[in-house]
């Protein structure tokens, strides 16, 4: 690895906000060393990047690039990252420092939302976005650069995408080869290239040329990266290292093992806030549970202290909190209190919290993890590794000196491994085996990736894209149902679900139950507040299941909207309908993205030619179309109470939160199985056994 030395400079004078941004950019490590930065990518088609926490890599290099000349041909930077709110809220900082509005130079393209535009440049989005648009362009023509930020955590896009990405520059560069070749015996031998009678005119063929002439520069970057694992996937690829970060962080370890990381995180708050100077603390706590448990126990010990030392205010965020609710955390604490954020991994690279000085790590994390075998997906915790902890740990060292406590002994450390499971190793692979098809990559176990997956969890996957007809028995993309499918940006089931409720004249209602379903929690339940939350969940509760109460909840709100736009704005109908929300204990946020996934999808299925109907008061068709497309996850109700999985004879409960949890139908899908505590589905539907075979008689026939 090639060391690249880095200063750090610090200005004090006081500037306006346009002078502060300029020289908060000029202060990062990263800026010393911008001129050989842009030497290195214009000499190597594939570079790896490892950089400090708080170096500048996400933000300043794409800048870099731009200023450098690599849009000059037209082409884009694209810069992926592994989270949405990390893609959003990075691209607005970007467009912020360049002068102008988010979606002119600088955009950014989540799933379900896209704020670019034809002057766009610089474009931030997730993984699973760039998978996507190598669909419709399988050489990424668009794009002069891509940058692969956070490759440390390794999701599933992000490692398909590496395999993907790798031959796609071979196939852009072999190109560049031959047009060279081409462009050599037309200088040497003044050669006339004859215009074919059925092809491309002159122009365009050289508009394409210009398009696609150029190699695809990739850069591989992280702050915590196994540049020696990326280097060799990608043939002994160069690796930089930008050294020095903005600010120091010391770390501090515990003497004993703690065996209780709720009580030592508490204990350490209390320790920080009695002890030590002015600054915010952030606590990473695996879940919603925890930090809820926290945040009382906090609140509860602060009245115990002395007047002069009850200055302490807490502040959670994890996924599923209503945005009001987590845009707290970035309100700066009012004059002589100090700010305690608890929070989950989503604070590790998505979210820059200002006034952040101290970070308590107890080295726990929650992740998913499925079984190809029992078909269970499981959230467990397990020790972070790590990448992640010294992910956590520069989170200290964004605005000055920091501190890390971590809740563990530094042997521990030691024994950590280097970085996370990588998510295609742990996750089901149904989603990404549709997308590699629709590739054209037919030998999935061919596929270069960069650590294979498990040959079962691949053959699970196989089987049910058969099952549900995206596949023909060869394993070829069947047509025109494998198809449709890969076009929609949703899980194998959801877009069975959407193709066949266009057959069975409930188009309507699928559209608002899948974009409900790809949303965090609908309902929120403070815990201060639980019984009345439970009342105003029932108001919106069907006594068919969880996808009609869904439904319910969208279509009541979209009725409430709809009145309040006719006699008002807007902004005003906008407003009314979070105050609806907050009164009726239901996530604004997760309903406002609801909406917007379902305009989404609307706009997809409309293209593609299919009818929009509604079903009106016949429910029962509803049900019988999730019968026909979730009937891999159906269960039989047991005599003890418990269901059986009909796919895979796995024992589960309905999930708590269901309305279906007391009443106990004979037979249900569901939308996903899950470990926590015990087995248990969840978004559970009733259904009539009969329809099993019925509707799906080439999964429940042959077992008869």
């Amino acid at each position: 690895m090639v060391g690249i030395a880095a200063a750090s400079m610090v200005v004090d004078a006081p500037l306006n906000n346009r002078q502060k941004i300029l020289q908060q950019r000029k202060s990062l490590p990263i800026a010393t060393v911008e001129k050989r930065l842009l030497e290195e990518v214009r000499k190597n088609d594939t570079l790896i990047i490892v950089g400090e926490t708080g170096s500048g890599k996400t933000t300043q290099l794409p800048q870099y690039l731009f200023n450098g000349g690599f849009c000059r041909d037209g082409g884009l930077i694209g810069i992926t990252q592994p989270r949405r709110v990390a893609a959003v809220t990075v691209a607005k900082r970007v467009a912020e420092e360049c002068g102008s509005q988010v979606g002119q130079r600088v955009g950014y393209a989540i799933r379900f939302e896209d704020v670019t535009s034809n002057s766009t440049k610089i474009k931030y989005m997730t993984d699973g976005l760039l998978l996507r648009e190598a669909l419709l362009d399988p050489y990424l023509s668009r794009y002069a650069v891509i940058i692969i930020d956070e490759a440390h955590e390794r999701t599933v896009h992000t490692d398909v995408l590496l395999g993907l990405l790798k031959r796609v520059q071979k196939t852009r560069s072999q190109h560049v080869d031959k047009q060279l070749n081409v462009d050599l015996m037309k200088a040497n031998f003044n050669t006339l290239v004859k215009k074919e009678d059925n092809g491309p005119s002159a122009g365009n063929l050289q508009q394409w040329q210009r398009r696609n002439s150029n190699p695809l520069k990739l850069i591989i970057m992280s702050a915590s990266l196994d540049a020696r694992g990326f280097s060799e996937f990608f043939d002994n690829a160069k690796a930089v290292h930008v050294q020095g970060r903005q600010f120091p962080v010391d770390i501090y370890y515990t003497y004993q093992p703690q065996t209780d990381c709720v009580d030592a995180a508490l204990l350490t708050i209390f320790q920080i806030h009695l002890e030590e100077g002015p600054g915010d603390i952030l606590v990473f706590l695996t879940g919603q549970e925890e930090i809820e448990s926290v945040e009382r126990l906090v609140r509860n010990r602060i009245r115990q202290l002395p007047e002069g030392n009850q200055k302490l205010l807490t502040f959670p965020i994890f996924s599923s909190l209503p945005s009001e609710k987590q845009l707290k955390v970035f309100t700066p604490a009012p004059s002589g209190f100090r700010k305690v954020i608890l929070a989950t991994n989503i604070a590790e690279t998505s979210v820059t919290i200002p006034g952040i000085k101290y970070v308590i790590d107890p080295g726990l994390v929650k992740v998913r993890s499925y079984s190809s075998e029992s078909g269970i997906d499981s959230l467990i915790t397990v020790e972070t590794s790590k990448s992640q902890a010294h992910q956590r740990s520069g989170r200290a060292g964004r605005e000055g000196p920091g501190k890390c406590f971590r809740l563990y002994q530094e042997s521990l450390f030691d024994k950590l491994p280097d970085s996370t499971v990588p998510e295609i190793k742990r996750l089901d692979l149904s989603n990404v085996i549709l997308q590699l098809k629709a590739l054209g990559v037919d030998d999935i176990f061919g596929f270069d990736f960069m650590e294979k997956p498990d040959e079962k969890a691949v053959t699970r996957s196989l089987e049910t894209l058969f099952l549900l007809g995206a596949l023909t028995e060869e394993a070829k993309l069947s047509d025109p149902v494998g198809q449709q499918m890969a076009r929609l940006p949703l899980d194998p089931m959801d877009s069975k679900a959407i193709l066949l409720a266009s057959q069975f004249n409930c188009l309507k209602e699928m559209l608002i139950a899948v974009a409900m379903l790809s949303v965090e929690s609908i309902f929120y339940a403070p815990p201060d507040k639980l019984e009345q939350s439970r009342t105003a969940m029932r108001c919106f509760s069907s006594p068919e299941g969880d996808h009609l109460t869904l439904i319910n909840v969208y279509c009541t709100a979209d009725e409430f909207f709809e009145k309040s736009k006719a006699s008002s704005s807007k902004e005003n109908a906008e407003k009314k309908l979070r105050n609806w929300c907050k009164e009726n204990f239901i996530n604004s946020r997760s309903l406002k993205h609801a909406r917007d996934i379902h305009s989404q999808i609307l706009d997809n299925v409309t293209r593609m030619g299919l009818r929009v109907t509604s079903c009106g008061d016949d429910m029962l068709q509803f049900r019988r179309c999730l019968a026909a497309s979730f009937f891999l996850n159906a269960a039989l109700k047991q005599p003890d109470g418990i269901y059986r999985v009909y796919r895979s004879g796995q024992m589960a409960q309905i999930h708590p939160s269901s309305v279906l949890f007391r009443s106990k139908p004979e037979c249900i899908i569901f939308k996903e199985l899950v470990q926590t505590t015990q087995s248990y589905v969840r978004n559970v539907t009733r259904i009539d056994p009969l329809w099993l075979s019925e509707l799906a008689p080439q999964y429940f026939g042959v077992q008869e």
